[in-house]
């Protein structure tokens, strides 16, 4: 939908460029000038105009082009190469903030974590000074994989205190207690996750992990066990066997 959109309204911006140059060249052409170089200097005016606006559509439509690839990228498993068309699309259009969105995901798939959090500053900016808690999360768990809990900690009770449906944030703080070997209290907010989500699946894994790190180990296979009253999918199920079977030893 999203590209359809933006195919819509660059089409919309070259005809409009495209029509407001003939209507200039007509024009130009009609008038009645005393000075016979006035209408040479008009045209090239109009020309110059027009090929400003035509490069600055090209660049649009560029970076665009770079973001999708970007994303295609990763889907297929090249981090290195989406990191470089992530690249070249802000380089295009800095104060685009889908574009640093981009760059910033493929950063996190080459796990160039601390590059990433430098770009937070970038993203906060073009946000009107304010992260997205999307963006404000996918930060924090840059912080998290480079074992700044601290930072892990007083983000995601921000982003509960803000949005209380928000299940991620929750999630990650639950994994920051079990880095902190904080059982119970990764027990309690796992329990609070699936409290509102019955069936998610980082939440019963989490879980049934406090349980089995801090040695609870039927406990941890009870939470397991009881997935087979809820939906899953086939991949999900795998896993919690998968862990049925580590913890059954």
């Amino acid at each position: 939908m999203e590209a359809i959109e933006f195919i819509f309204w660059e089409a919309v911006k070259i005809l409009g460029l495209a029509f407001l140059a003939l209507f200039s060249v007509k024009a130009i052409a009609g008038a009645a000038l005393r000075r016979a170089w006035v209408k040479p200097v008009l045209y090239a005016a109009v020309l110059g105009l027009a090929m400003t606006g035509a490069w600055c559509a090209g660049n649009d439509v560029a970076a665009e082009v770079y973001m999708w690839t970007c994303y295609s990228d990763l889907d297929k498993g090249d981090p290195v190469t989406a990191y470089e068309n992530a690249l070249r699309a802000v380089s295009l259009r800095p104060a685009s903030l889908p574009y640093w969105r981009a760059l910033v995901r493929s950063k996190m798939r080459l796990e160039q974590l601390q590059s990433a959090l430098d770009d937070a500053a970038a993203l906060q900016a073009l946000n009107g000074g304010k992260l997205d808690e999307v963006d404000d999360y996918q930060f924090t768990l840059c912080s998290y994989m480079l074992g700044r809990y601290d930072d892990v900690f007083a983000t995601t009770t921000r982003l509960i205190r803000a949005n209380p449906s928000y299940a991620a944030p929750y999630v990650l703080q639950g994994l920051a207690d079990i880095a902190e070997r904080r059982y119970p209290e990764a027990e309690e907010i796992f329990l609070a996750v699936l409290r509102q989500f019955p069936n998610h699946q980082a939440a019963v894994e989490g879980l049934a992990h406090a349980f089995y790190l801090g040695g609870e180990r039927q406990k941890a296979l009870s939470v397991l066990e009881q997935t087979a009253k809820l939906q899953f999918s086939a991949p999900a199920r795998q896993r919690f066997e998968a862990l049925k079977g580590l913890y059954d030893q």
